[in-house]
């Protein structure tokens, strides 16, 4: 990423689209975002689930965890240990994957691809 947009970026710019996306929500009128993070809470996920209803998306997150196995052949499990839930509409869900792919984006551009197949990414042969 070349200096000035890193710049810009670091300096909390707002992407064309994003800012595209605020005007047509204020109809162009002047808002003030005030946040308050008292009651906030932090969770690590390194999985998910994702469901929908015809008004809301219901994303859970959670821990994949293996289950010890006793028996020497058998199949190998993973638990899914639920923490989160988070409901949205449509609208917000659609406003969080846009933003999700705009911080991957930036994220590879600068760090390089990620490879979602892990064989891909093993360093010892398979």
């Amino acid at each position: 990423m070349a200096k000035d947009a890193k710049d810009s970026a670091d300096k909390g710019a707002v992407d064309p689209q994003t800012q595209q996306q605020a005007q047509e929500q204020t109809g162009n009128a002047q808002v003030r975002l005030r946040i308050d993070e008292r009651e906030m809470s932090t969770s690590y996920a390194n999985g998910f689930r994702a469901n929908g209803t015809a008004e809301e998306v219901m994303i859970d997150f959670g821990l994949n965890m293996p289950v010890v196995q006793t028996a020497e052949k058998a199949t190998p499990e993973i638990l899914f240990k639920v923490t989160d839930r988070v409901v949205l509409n449509y609208y917000s869900a659609k406003r969080l994957a846009i933003t999700l792919s705009q911080v991957i984006r930036r994220h590879e551009e600068q760090y390089g691809e990620l490879e979602l197949d892990v064989n891909k990414r093993r360093k010892d042969s398979v």
